[in-house]
């Protein structure tokens, strides 16, 4: 019979291992940062012939979906800081790429519209956007993708502060 006190055995069970027993290939926030960084990194170059950074590119690719959004649903969709984006949103809208026009109900509020030149420089873009997650998804099946999306769309509901 052991000496050990069941209580203390099972706060041993139940407790979290730590980054190193997982290891980082096991661990999926450090594996999903390095899925991103890989998949912005191949886009840079066509990013950088289009004028655009990281910022710039998820603002015209959100917009592209969701055209007339408030800046803060626009820096939460784009995962852009709201200081961030106030940067990406004057170089964009000097570049001819957005409109930013007042909001009709709410003359506080600004909403973010993508002009036509914005949205042909996103179809310019596109192209690199959808080779790169092709080749991110490249030897798995059809049913493997939508599970994996039903898993990152559970995940964003359990870790979301806002309700988009």
């Amino acid at each position: 019979m052991s000496d050990e006190d069941p209580a203390e055995r099972l706060v041993e069970d139940t407790r979290v291992p730590r980054l190193g027993e997982i290891g980082l290939e096991n661990f999926p926030p450090y594996l999903m940062n390095r899925i991103m960084g890989r998949y912005n990194a191949s886009l840079r170059e066509e990013m950088t012939r289009l004028g655009l950074t990281t910022p710039k590119m998820r603002t015209l690719a959100v917009l592209s979906v969701l055209d007339g959004l408030l800046i803060r649903e626009l820096s939460i969709y784009a995962v852009v800081e709201v200081s961030t984006l106030s940067r990406a949103l004057d170089t964009l809208e000097r570049d001819g790429l957005i409109l930013r026009i007042t909001d009709k109900d709410d003359s506080r509020a600004v909403r973010v519209h993508l002009t036509p030149k914005g949205r042909q420089t996103h179809e310019q873009l596109w192209p690199h956007l959808a080779d790169a997650y092709q080749q991110m998804f490249q030897g798995i099946s059809d049913a493997d993708q939508r599970a994996f999306v039903a898993t990152l769309q559970t995940i964003l509901k359990n870790v979301r502060k806002h309700p988009i």
